[in-house]
């Protein structure tokens, strides 16, 4: 098939930085997360009848509590060709259509954003549309700055026949049918706790000027996952793509955002919009740190997990037992990975279980693996 014979050949001084890039950019935030303790809204029924304003985002609990009619909604991820993007989205895929048509689901049509401007091995797999990478040198090596310019070509050429765009990521698994949790004006959003305008104001006010309002109108959010209206991704596209360009090209704003930075243009980029996200915390969890399933729609398994034999959490330092996606640079898990051992967190069995049960029945991956390990031998 179209690609297979350059898989697994990443640069070995490539794969180094990307290990060190994404192991920073993981355990940075290890005392950080051990310390949050969650301020934002958990579940819509908690809110009492009284009161009428969210604190979160200042908006009038009648909105969010508005049921919609059923409206479908598109779910995008954007994707590189390398075999640690692939192997991400097949198993991401194999749970889209697990549960996209049981009942709740408002899930609709699936692609695959591949921007590295040529078709790949996947294309008869996974529903994909094919766009340009930045310019050569354009993102610094911070790849995910192609990911807006990737969405405002797929929204400029694609037909897209839902209304609605979930935006996920390769690294997403769905745990249980997603309806549309957006509202036409007000899209959907998870809160991340690590995206502080207000501890930020200082280099957010380049890009959101005063006259625009308080940087506290920033949402806490990257662009994903977000349920969106088409309508308003088309507006907020290109500007989170000049805001990350922006950004990425101010020294003291690079510095500051590090791996975050697009998810906080994206942010800015709605704000200078006018538009506000729904807050929903239960939109997804992040094992390790996230320790039970609850009414959450979606695992992100960004972070590694790292555990004793006797289930300890070992905090930013790798486990007699672990799973990290990054320990799969050059090619996909093999099939029946060990489970966790006793004591460890329900999200981390769950994910370590889906991620086998998608390995046992996506069709070629022991042929997958096989190749990958003998390219890389």
């Amino acid at each position: 098939m179209i690609g297979r014979k350059n898989m697994g050949r990443e640069s070995p001084l490539l794969l180094i930085l990307l290990t060190v890039g994404f192991f920073f950019g993981t355990y940075n935030l290890l005392t950080t997360i051990i310390g949050h303790k969650g301020t934002e809204v958990d579940d819509l029924d908690s809110i009492s009848e009284q009161n009428v304003i969210d604190p979160v985002i200042q908006m009038p609990r009648k909105v969010k509590l508005a049921e919609n009619p059923k409206l479908p909604f598109h779910i995008a991820l954007t994707a590189t060709d390398s075999s640690y993007s692939q192997w991400q989205c097949r198993i991401m895929y194999y749970w889209y259509k697990k549960v996209k048509d049981l009942p709740g689901s408002d899930m609709g049509g699936f692609t695959r954003v591949l921007h590295s401007g040529k078709p790949d091995n996947l294309m008869d797999e996974i529903p994909t549309f094919v766009v340009d990478p930045l310019p050569a040198g354009l993102d610094r090596g911070y790849i995910v700055l192609n990911r807006p310019w990737a969405f405002v070509q797929w929204l400029e050429k694609a037909n897209i026949p839902e209304e609605y765009i979930l935006m996920a990521e390769p690294d997403h698994i769905f745990v249980k049918p997603l309806p549309n949790l957006a509202s036409e004006k007000y899209p959907v959003a998870f809160p991340f706790f690590y995206i502080k305008p207000a501890e930020n104001e200082k280099s957010l006010r380049k890009f959101y000027p005063e006259e625009k309002g308080p940087v506290t109108d920033i949402d806490p959010i990257g662009n994903s996952p977000v349920i969106i209206k088409k309508n308003l991704l088309e507006k907020i596209a290109p500007t989170w793509m000049n805001a990350s360009l922006g950004m990425k090209d101010d020294p003291e704003t690079d510095k500051a955002f590090g791996w975050v930075l697009e998810m906080y243009a994206y942010a800015v980029a709605s704000a200078l919009h006018g538009v506000q996200h729904i807050l929903r915390k239960d939109f997804m969890i992040q094992p390790p740190w996230d320790t039970e399933i609850g009414k959450t729609f979606i695992i992100h398994f960004t972070y590694g997990c790292d555990y004793s034999l006797k289930g300890e959490l070992t905090y930013g330092k790798i486990g007699e037992w672990r799973f990290d996606k990054r320990s799969y640079l050059r090619g996909p898990p093999p099939k029946n990975l060990p489970l966790p051992p006793p004591g460890v967190p329900e999200s981390v069995v769950t994910l370590v279980k889906k991620v086998n049960e998608a390995t046992a029945n996506i069709p070629g991956w022991d042929t997958e693996d096989k190749e990958q390990r003998n390219e890389n031998s």
